[in-house]
């Protein structure tokens, strides 16, 4: 038994008063599970393993662990896989993003109290990947983020199918009664039919771009399809990668800095990214100490233009981004705004990976710089009296001839509200209305889901209406589309004036002045204020992690974390 290195079994003991014993009393359960004495002298190389039959996303996740552990091997060290919590993007009540922070914490702690000089994390599904990269961030334990990988399309009669853009684009087809039962039952079973995460720029693969961006995962490794050779390959490499940085640690603060972050923020913009990213790279950073305001936002967004022809702004899907070139080719085109000192899991400074023969790319998928898809970012922030703290609009995937608007408000006030009278044919409301829905925030019953999508009135959509003004303080997928303001904060459940909103109230949008005001003098809005009680269950009478969320969650502009996740000090 020897002491001479703090690493391995002999990290983080257990503490019995006799440090000695509690080395020996380790490796001796530990000889129970097979491993020899040699063996448990390595170093060893974590790898949380978020695979769930909850979660289609992660369905070859078996498989792909069994090539991080080669790659532990190869280079030297042990692996060892544990669980961690799995979110399932479809397949959680109310909304996912309730039980990412969740995710986060368990992240964190199992890295921080069980004995590993280094960890693999595997994550995919849209919230896992944010979760995983916010608990490596606070544990600050040298991490390699592996990237479960994109779904590949199907076909349905002559168009390629991909989740989840063409889901909607379909049902707003059956909505409108332009496809049949029977066609949309077929076109179900047809839209998701490999493992892997939506196969278009939505949440889950802007989050591996994200990933790949900030370094903490390998270089060319966000894209790669899910069921493609190359994505094993990546394991292997993520595994002999995190074996490596035992030797020679890099931790996620030294790769995850301002700098980084905003490399990550223009390649956002550039990919006409999720909305959701927003709310996840705040997080993320924020776990460091490191804000992202909107303001900036709006200046990265104004200078960096969208390069990326891909659904739901695009025509074309995740695999031929991968094959088009992907994050690489991206960033060669951004590199005169990019700081190219960062560096990733790697060791490699940003500009030196850029210096690398790019090989082919494909300018159907990824424009040049100089001859862009739309000269400014994907993403806008918003800010006016009805959206004191920001909101977000996906302007590449909007209307832009409703840019410049003013209409007559329609309030839904809640989830329920809304699903009751949608298609009431005697709806009150015209094409040129703007939808409001209310208490669909962070805070409120429902935990902020993707329902700022909102439905086009069948009424309205049976004439050809296809897209109209939506504000809520809601997230939308990362593949959807349509004019559409999110994450108004304050949201309505703590008051904030989206809460004030009145059925017949104007509003009126300029994405060229990034405002979007409630025409409703100041008076008024007081005497409304006044008149406002919350409808929400206080924390008080929760319990379990329903009554933490409700005590701890922050609002959209701080990521929606938990306050007491943030570094020490870093609040009042």
């Amino acid at each position: 038994m020897s002491d001479e290195q703090d690493r391995g079994l002999a990290r983080g003991l257990t503490n019995y008063g006799d440090r000695d014993f509690s080395v020996y009393l380790r490796n001796s359960f530990a000889a129970s599970m097979g491993y020899s004495r040699e063996v448990l002298k390595k170093p060893i190389v974590g790898i949380a393993n978020s695979f769930s039959g909850f979660n289609n996303c992660h369905r070859h996740f078996p498989e792909m662990v069994e090539h991080v552990k080669r790659g532990v091997l190869l280079a030297g060290g042990l692996p060892i896989e544990f669980p961690t919590i799995s979110l399932g993007e479809v397949f959680l009540s109310p909304t996912s993003l309730k039980f990412r922070n969740l995710m986060s914490m368990d992240t964190e702690e199992m890295v921080r109290a069980q004995p590993m000089d280094a960890v693999v994390l595997m994550g995919g599904c849209d919230k896992t990947v944010p979760a995983q990269l916010m608990g490596a961030a606070s544990a600050d334990l040298p991490a390699v983020q592996l990237i479960g990988g994109p779904m590949m399309t199907s076909r349905y009669g002559e168009e390629r199918l991909g989740a989840c853009t063409d889901c909607r684009r379909f049902w707003g087809k059956y909505r409108a009664g332009e496809v049949s039962t029977e066609q949309i039952n077929d076109i179900e079973g047809r839209l998701a039919t490999t493992t892997g995460t939506c196969a278009v720029m939505g949440t889950a693969s802007t989050m591996a771009c994200i990933a790949e961006t900030l370094g903490m995962a390998l270089p060319g490794t966000a894209a790669i399809p899910a069921v493609h050779a190359d994505r094993l390959r990546a394991a292997e490499a993520s595994g002999m990668a995190a074996a490596r940085m035992v030797q020679n640690p890099i931790r996620p603060s030294e790769i995850i800095t301002e700098k980084s972050v905003e490399n990550a923020l223009r390649v956002l913009l550039s990919l006409g990214g999720s909305t959701n990213a927003i709310i996840h790279l705040t997080a993320i950073a924020g776990r460091l100490g490191i804000r992202i305001g909107l303001d900036r936002l709006n200046q990265l967004s104004d200078e960096t233009p969208v390069l990326v022809n891909l659904k739901p702004v695009g025509s074309h899907y995740m695999e031929d981004f991968f094959f088009a070139g992907g994050v690489g080719a991206v960033l060669r085109e951004l590199k005169p705004l990019l700081h190219l000192d960062t560096i990733s899991v790697t060791g490699e400074r940003l500009g030196d990976r850029l210096e690398q023969d790019p090989g082919y790319v494909d300018r159907r998928v990824i424009a040049t710089a100089e001859e862009p898809l739309e000269p400014q970012g994907g993403l806008v922030a918003l800010f006016g009296n009805l959206a004191p703290r920001g909101a977000i609009l996906k302007r590449s995937a909007a209307d832009s001839s409703l840019f410049e608007t003013e209409g007559r408000a329609v309030v839904f006030t809640s989830l329920e509200d809304l699903a009751a009278r949608i298609d009431d044919p005697d709806l009150d409301i015209q094409a040129d209305d703007v939808m409001v829905l209310q208490n669909a925030g962070p805070r409120s019953a429902s935990g902020m889901p993707e329902a700022g999508y909102l439905p086009i009135p069948r009424k309205l959509s049976s004439k050809g209406v296809k897209d109209m003004i939506r504000i809520s303080d809601a997230r939308m997928s990362g593949t959807a589309f349509g004019t559409i303001i999110l994450h108004v904060a304050p949201e309505a459940a703590v008051g904030g004036t989206l809460a004030l909103v009145r059925t017949g109230d104007r509003i009126r949008l300029s994405v060229k002045d990034k405002r979007v005001e409630l025409l409703v003098d100041d008076a008024e809005l007081d005497r409304r204020r006044a008149e406002w009680t919350p409808d929400l269950v206080p924390p008080e009478e929760r319990r379990g992690y329903d009554r933490l969320y409700a005590s701890e969650v922050l609002q959209a502009d701080e990521g929606c974390d938990f306050a007491f996740l943030q570094p020490i000090g870093s609040k009042d």
